[in-house]
């Protein structure tokens, strides 16, 4: 079981990783941070990029890790993928999304679900 939130935060993300990988997806990086904010994961599959905030929750007092998805989060996640592309790539016209990973615990810290959304508006995987 993780201890606090830094030690939930980093189980949910390796979690989440292995959960983008059975799905196809190839991780690129961890936690990229810039001056706009920071991604947890940053992913390929195929020729598309996804930039994916991964949100894990404990127990039922807190809700559920989609409901932490808040508009100000997207609009951060949007300006870093920005930045990563301008940064990191040669290629800005390739095909990009913003992703969530939830990750659900019971109260004890077990794993319910992780559920991969390739985008914020999307179906889950």
């Amino acid at each position: 079981m993780a201890k606090g939130k830094v030690g939930l935060g980093r189980q949910g993300e390796t979690l989440a990783a292995a959960a983008l990988e059975r799905h196809g997806f190839a991780l690129v990086t961890r936690n990229w941070h810039c001056r706009e904010g920071e991604v947890d994961l940053i992913a390929r599959r195929e020729w598309e990029w996804y930039f994916f905030e991964v949100r894990t929750r404990r127990g039922a007092a807190s809700g559920t890790p989609e409901e932490s998805a808040t508009p100000r989060k997207r609009a951060r996640m949007e300006a870093v993928a920005c930045r990563y592309l301008g940064e990191e790539t040669d290629d800005l016209d390739t095909p990009w999304h913003l992703g969530f990973v939830a990750v659900a615990m019971d109260a004890q810290g077990h794993l319910l679900r992780v559920t991969v959304y390739p985008d914020l508006e999307g179906e889950p995987l």
